[in-house]
């Protein structure tokens, strides 16, 4: 029981924030050394590019995935696609995303 005691009054230290809090959310800032799209729909990725523009480094609000590079323009993982062209470039996730119209955004710090 004491043992109990110790570890709840330890944990009563940890302080944990609230997801749902009415504070503000600070938004994150781009990636190091990546670029940002903004898509139709207000859609949005970030891309870093690798190995000599080899590969593409896909970076979700959520998750990241590597692309590897399949022609001057086209990054696959064999389910993901990214066409980067100009104000028209695509992603392709599968059948849950389809990103059109993305835009590269100038950053300024």
């Amino acid at each position: 029981m004491l043992g109990l005691t110790l570890l709840l009054s330890a944990c009563s230290s940890i302080h944990l924030s609230n997801p749902f809090g009415s504070g503000t959310k600070s938004q994150p800032g781009v990636p190091e050394n990546a670029t940002a799209y903004v898509c139709e729909g207000n859609q949005h990725f970030y891309v870093r590019m690798l190995n000599n523009g080899n590969d593409a480094w896909l970076i979700y609000p959520d998750h990241e995935v590597n692309l590897a590079k399949a022609s001057d323009n086209h990054f696959t993982s064999g389910v993901i696609s990214l066409v980067i062209n100009g104000d028209a470039t695509t992603l392709n996730d599968g059948e849950k995303i389809a990103y059109t119209g993305c835009k590269a955004q100038v950053v300024k710090h």
